[in-house]
């Protein structure tokens, strides 16, 4: 059984264990998060598709680890203005394993 789940404007495929990592859910380390966005659900034999979400599924799954990504160079320049601006940035993020899928 699979699921295709919407969370912070992005979608993933997920299965029981899996472990994904997320944009920044304010859940604490240890708690479990539902995600009620759920896409689609795939059976062995069937496929059910939402308009846009399917009535009645869920995902749970629980906060494994919070971190900061790579970081990023942010590197803005002008020919010949004698202007430039170096910048970093790390995109926060949720570490989550999913436990369980409910349709």
């Amino acid at each position: 059984m699979y699921a295709i789940i919407e969370t912070g404007g992005k979608q993933y495929n997920v299965k029981v264990g899996d472990s994904i990592i997320v944009e920044k859910l304010n859940v604490a380390t240890g708690e479990e998060v539902v995600f009620d966005k759920v896409l689609a659900v795939g059976k062995e034999d069937s496929l059910t598709v939402g308009t846009p979400v399917v009535a009645n599924a869920t995902v749970k799954a629980e906060v494994v680890a919070e971190g900061k990504g790579k970081k990023i160079i942010v590197y803005k320049y002008k020919a010949k203005k004698s202007y430039h601006k170096k910048r970093g940035h790390r995109q926060p993020f949720t570490k989550v394993t999913i436990k369980a899928i409910e349709a």
